[in-house]
């Protein structure tokens, strides 16, 4: 699998007084969208959301996102090392994830841009 970088996953309480600063500190615009009741601002490196706590509480177990060329080939090399793949694939606004709960413990969601708009 081709890992083109990652994001780091921010949750915060009010995503409209987090946006500025971190767009300063990315130099960056924020897109927003919204992934079910949870709000998303990407922002550079960094993906703020908010939402319900009963969602928060699930997100903040995921510990960064990685964008992948291929979702698909993700899961394949995934399954392959023993991860067990707890959400997806499923599209997004902003393309295709994937949650994976790794050998280890750790959980990460894959993304891919197949599908998205932009």
């Amino acid at each position: 699998m081709d890992i083109l970088g990652t994001s780091l996953r921010v949750c915060v309480d009010d995503l409209d007084a987090a946006v500025p600063a971190y767009e300063r500190l990315a130099s960056a615009e924020a897109v927003r969208f919204a992934q079910g009741p949870v709000s998303v601002a990407a922002v550079g490196p960094f993906f703020l959301m908010s939402g319900p706590a009963e969602h928060m509480e699930i997100l903040r177990k995921i510990a960064a996102t990685l964008a992948v060329k291929d979702v698909d080939e993700a899961v394949a090399d995934l399954k392959a090392v023993g991860a067990q793949i707890i959400a997806g694939p499923k599209e997004t606004p902003i393309g295709r994830n994937v949650v994976a709960r790794h050998p280890d413990g750790s959980v990460f969601e894959y993304m891919d841009r197949q599908g998205a708009d932009s």
